[in-house]
């Protein structure tokens, strides 16, 4: 099972990648043109695509922007995974930074643990027991767990303010988070986004809600939209 798991998130974010990099060299006004390493790195990339990526391919207008009920069919249709691909959104918007937060209306069919602080937790974190995908606190748990930036801080597990991990009411943002709100944050250094919005198996019109959920959260924000699947090219998307 888990050995399953590593393979999707491995081909996942490869499919990302790939995407992304196609995304930043097309984008003449938020990116800059690559230099000729990075050409001739890409190239490479390129060049060392497997026959069934390149057939995936073949079956895509990359002339084309196609609309999203459009896209989401030629991803499950492009997508040769033999596990239940991931959907992923990959955007150009235009600044670096958080874009805002949105809950689908449809499960990603992500799942991650929610973990409030207590003082019973803060002896688990000591003990090295860190079993949580999302820290929640209060304002006034902070003293007891500065201690421990070290070790949640690059884990990406210290609660922040920008964030919505400390709050008075961690119960309620549990609630929140646990439903499938999640906040659009761009890369570091790019002003790119990528976000699941479900599994290959979802019926098409839940893929086309979430996506277009999105769209609406992020609106004039949003310069370019590509979707692909795990182990299957990009399709662009024609925004309104």
């Amino acid at each position: 099972m888990g050995s399953k798991r590593n393979v999707s998130m491995s081909t996942t974010t490869d499919t990302v990648k790939v995407v992304a990099d196609e995304m930043v060299e097309a984008d003449l006004d938020s990116a800059a043109q690559p230099s000729s390493a990075t050409a001739k790195t890409k190239k490479s990339a390129h060049a060392k695509r497997g026959k069934r990526y390149v057939a995936a391919r073949s079956i895509i207008d990359k002339t084309k922007l196609y609309t999203v009920a459009e896209a989401v069919e030629m991803v499950k249709r492009s997508s040769y995974a033999k596990f239940d691909a991931s959907i992923t959104v990959d955007g150009v918007v235009r600044e670096i930074g958080e874009q805002g937060s949105l809950t689908f209306p449809h499960s990603t069919g992500k799942s991650f643990a929610v973990a409030i602080v207590t003082d019973e937790l803060i002896e688990q974190i000591e003990a090295g027991n860190i079993d949580f995908d999302v820290l929640l606190t209060t304002p006034a748990f902070m003293p007891k767990l500065a201690k421990f930036a070290r070790v949640l801080g690059p884990k990406g597990l210290m609660p922040n303010p920008k964030n919505g991990t400390i709050t008075q009411d961690p119960a309620a943002k549990k609630k929140e988070l646990e439903k499938g709100k999640v906040t659009i944050k761009t890369e570091k250094k790019a002003p790119l986004i990528h976000v699941i919005v479900g599994k290959k198996s979802f019926e098409s019109d839940q893929l086309v809600a979430n996506i277009e959920a999105l769209i609406a959260t992020l609106d004039a924000r949003l310069k370019k939209l590509t979707i692909s699947a795990a182990m299957g090219p990009g399709i662009k998307v024609k925004l309104s």
